[in-house]
């Protein structure tokens, strides 16, 4: 494959490792490494090991990342379809650990789709603070939405925005944020051809001016001591060494740390700095870790979610969602609810104001107003966990009828089953359908659904 990498690079590479350069080359001659990552939100990691039917092994990159196979296919296995895992090269959990997030952390994923590192920040608050998740194409937002609610996350808001004109809207509100910057994609050459033809130096060197560009925008956004985390999937010097010198030079207000990790390597004359190459298990990778000194004198005050006591409908639908819920839970307590539109959320427990954000979702989507009734949606069982639902079925993951669900077919319950009930596979949800006279009607999305 080496004779397919563009010679400029080549050089580089070999000027950067020297020795190691013939090891480096090596790499491309194997496939690219593959894995993936258990989400603790819907089940512990022995137990999805436990279930799968291949061969896993550890990684240094998360304590819940593993290697797979490369011949292995997990996509329409239920397990991937309820969200018990991430499919991700498990080098690409790197920055996250570097990030160290804490229950309870304010974290925004400024770059976010499709969804690895916003999902892997998820999990680590275990349903508290917030994560707030942006990317700027739309298309890719939705794609980032999508597994937001297939790895069944309550505390997140979604958005896409230009950083420009999305940080001073949220100005010193963060405890970390981290930036998984758009670069080359050297990193990507193993796995992605056309990563390949779109290389050029001139390129590496408008990346850079990009990335600084995010980095200022991002910086704004954390409060003092708070942590910016930088990564990128490149060997770039330009965009990695490059990047954080040039950022720290005009932002004195930053240090840079050590990120507290031991995999990958010492980068260019940065020790605090990581580098992770093919030859240290991953598919390439740079991270850096920088906090904040100064004070933050801009302050983004929470939202207080309220319900317009004028507008009718409004209360209707609210009272609606209300029934709703203790219909489908067990608890004797309902959420709070907001209305946007047609569309019934439930919020995180505090935000920032919302309003000319571009906010896609905000929390769990709970249903739709329809008529004189409301429609629960897919997200609310996603986000649920079986024992706090009131009707479930739970099927093997090899299930034959489980197989006929995800088809998107109706499949036989017991006849005591009535109304909404959460379908799940092994004990981890999945979808929901309606229960009546021994059947269930089918409310997997058709466009989750496997096919035939």
């Amino acid at each position: 494959m080496d004779a397919l990498l563009p010679d400029k690079f080549l050089q580089r590479m070999k000027n950067m490792l020297k020795s190691e350069y013939s090891d480096f080359l090596a790499q491309y001659e194997k496939p690219p490494v593959k894995g993936l990552r258990v989400n603790t939100l819907k089940c512990s990691a022995e137990k999805l090991i436990s279930l799968l039917h291949c061969k896993t092994a550890p990684s240094p990159f998360s304590p819940v990342s593993y290697y797979i196979a490369d011949n292995v296919k997990l996509g329409n296995n239920p397990l991937h379809h309820c969200g018990a895992f991430y499919l991700q090269e498990p080098s690409a959990s790197g920055a996250v650990t570097a990030l160290d997030v804490q229950p309870g952390d304010r974290v925004l994923d400024l770059c976010a789709a499709p969804g690895g590192k916003t999902t892997q920040i998820a999990a680590l608050l275990q349903g508290e603070g917030l994560i707030w998740s942006n990317e700027i194409v739309k298309k890719r937002s939705q794609i980032l939405l999508s597994n937001i609610e297939r790895m069944g996350i309550r505390n997140a808001v979604v958005s896409s925005m230009s950083p420009e004109v999305l940080c001073p809207k949220l100005q010193g509100y963060f405890d970390k944020v981290v930036v998984d910057a758009p670069c080359s994609g050297e990193g990507m050459f193993r796995k992605d051809p056309q990563a390949i033809s779109e290389w050029s130096e001139e390129h590496t060197k408008a990346c850079m001016e990009r990335q600084i560009q995010i980095l200022n925008n991002a910086k704004v956004c954390l409060k003092e001591g708070g942590v910016l985390v930088y990564s990128t999937c490149t060997f770039s010097p330009y965009e990695n060494e490059g990047t954080v010198n040039e950022f720290l030079k005009n932002n004195p207000d930053f240090e840079l740390v050590d990120c507290g990790v031991s995999f990958g390597r010492e980068a260019e004359n940065m020790p605090q700095a990581r580098r992770i190459y093919p030859m240290d298990g991953g598919e390439g990778h740079f991270i850096a870790k920088l906090i904040k000194t100064s004070p933050e004198t801009g302050y983004t005050p929470e939202q207080v979610y309220k319900i317009n006591s004028r507008d009718k409908n409004c209360i209707a639908a609210v009272k609606s969602a209300q029934q709703l819920y203790s219909e489908i839970f067990n608890s004797k307590t309902t959420p709070n609810f907001t209305i946007i539109n047609d569309k019934v959320l439930i919020p995180p427990q505090s935000t920032p104001a919302l309003d000319g954000m571009g906010v896609i979702r905000s929390g769990i989507l709970f249903g739709e107003v329809k008529k004189n009734r409301i429609e629960p949606a897919h997200n609310l069982f996603t986000a649920a966990k079986p024992e706090e639902l009131k009707n479930t079925v739970n099927f093997a993951v090899d299930s034959p009828q489980l197989n006929s669900y995800l088809l998107g077919e109706e499949i036989a319950v017991s006849s005591d089953l009535k109304g909404y009930t959460a379908v799940c596979v092994e004990g981890i949800t999945l979808g929901f359908g309606k229960c009546s006279n021994g059947q269930l009607k089918n409310k997997y999305p058709k466009g989750l659904r496997k096919v035939k």
